[in-house]
């Protein structure tokens, strides 16, 4: 089942600069802004929420604890809109490749946090030096990917 959930993960990475992509299209055929664009995403994304719930049998009446939820928790919503925003802003004017590696590298540095101190009720999971590596690695990777090519090119001239 790890396997699955592992494969699962990956695939969802996939998707992240299709979507970015698709929503950048959305935003030309529409002559509009991001935030539009962003806006049309989600009433989509909603709709096909609503749809799988519905098919799955999520209890609906669940709903009518909506007024009971700390403010906090409202805040997802707001995250998925500034990603869906961002990324459509993003994608056209610095990139898919320095957006995205941008994106992973941000991912990894606050998973980190979350992991260590369990933040939000997350389980603890240790912080050692191949997890701090490997996201060291990922910071190099970003550099790599958004200045490499100067670089190597400074570098040849020299």
């Amino acid at each position: 089942m790890i396997l699955l959930f592992l494969v699962m993960a990956f695939a969802i990475g996939l998707a992240i600069p299709l979507q970015s992509a698709v929503n950048n299209a959305l935003r030309i055929s529409l002559h509009s802004g991001s935030l539009l664009a962003a806006l049309v995403s989600f009433a989509v994304g909603t709709v096909a929420l609503l749809a799988a719930a519905v098919l799955t049998g999520q209890p609906l009446a669940a709903l009518g604890s909506l007024p009971r939820v700390p403010w906090w928790q409202w805040l997802g919503g707001f995250l998925g809109a500034f990603f869906v925003f961002g990324s459509t802003l993003l994608a056209p004017r610095i990139g898919m490749a320095a957006m995205v590696s941008l994106i992973v590298a941000g991912q990894v540095c606050s998973s980190l946090v979350f992991d260590r101190f369990g933040l939000l009720g997350l389980e603890i999971r240790g912080l050692s030096w191949v997890r701090i590596a490997g996201a060291a690695l990922i910071l190099a990777g970003v550099a790599l990917v958004n200045f490499g090519d100067r670089w190597l090119a400074g570098w040849q001239k020299g």
